[in-house]
């Protein structure tokens, strides 16, 4: 597995992933406390790396400042270490709120933008000959981030943190291009599906990694939409409107995921 990496062409950043922390948190950015916030940075970067995800060196910048703002606010001033060239009265800590303020501030005027974009696509010079009703359906929210996704995968894997450490494990192999076909497949079947559905019949994490993998390359092929009815509800996955199906993919069996070696053994 090691040798597939997804190149996810997503435009978030760590500032974007320190938001949706935030958000996921429900405080206010002045009040939040970056020691839990650096802790979870690193497990969303661990659980990227798990993954294979290609991370981008702020990822790792900001990382480093994190874990320096956190060793700040747990040692004692006196056994703080000094940073040369750092003024007495700079504080990392209101440097970063600063930086996630501004941001946000971009990213919401950019958000306005955008539904005004919308809104002007909607306006035509003549009304059309047969009026239609807006249904009753909560608004969908197409904005599904990288960061919903792990968010989503992450509480599949953990059905297996206990079961895997217990069972006996057998050699178990699928590829990226077998799920691949798996997962349009199903979506065949069914117009809609939700995220949980798709690792119903998954009996490992491996399994579970590389069902992943074919999803996050069927969004960057834009086969997949992805979307939420409301902010860390559950993702519905469905086929994309008005796209060319993709030939069955081929993937080299060094791709392959396995759960163990070749032979039978007991955990």
């Amino acid at each position: 597995m090691s040798e597939y990496k997804v190149k996810f062409e997503v435009f978030e950043g760590p500032l974007d992933l320190l938001l949706y922390l935030i958000k996921k948190e429900e405080v206010d950015i002045y009040s939040v406390n970056l020691t839990k916030l650096a802790t979870q940075f690193i497990e969303y970067i661990e659980m990227m790396r798990e993954f294979d995800l290609e991370i981008a060196g702020e990822f790792l910048v900001m990382a480093s400042t994190l874990m320096y703002i956190k060793s700040r606010e747990l040692l004692p001033v006196d056994q703080q270490v000094e940073v040369e060239g750092e003024e007495d009265d700079t504080d990392p800590r209101w440097e970063l709120i600063r930086q996630l303020v501004e941001y946000k501030k971009f990213k919401d005027a950019a958000a306005q933008l955008q539904t005004l974009e919308a809104r002007q696509e909607g306006i035509y010079p003549r009304l059309p000959a047969k009026l239609e009703f807006e249904s009753d359906k909560p608004a969908v929210k197409p904005d599904v981030s990288v960061f919903d996704l792990l968010n989503a995968v992450n509480s599949i894997l953990k059905r297996f943190e206990k079961r895997d450490s217990t069972r006996e494990i057998y050699e178990d192999k699928w590829t990226v291009s077998e799920k691949i076909e798996y997962i349009l497949r199903v979506l065949t079947a069914h117009d809609t599906l939700r995220f949980s559905e798709l690792f119903e019949d998954a009996t490992s994490r491996s399994e579970v990694v590389c069902t992943f993998l074919a999803l996050l390359e069927l969004i960057r092929l834009k086969q997949l939409v992805c979307a939420q009815s409301e902010a860390f509800s559950e993702i519905e996955i469905r086929k994309a409107t008005g796209i060319t199906p993709i030939a069955s993919p081929s993937v080299p069996a060094s791709e392959a995921v396995a759960t163990s070696s070749d032979s039978p053994q007991s955990a």
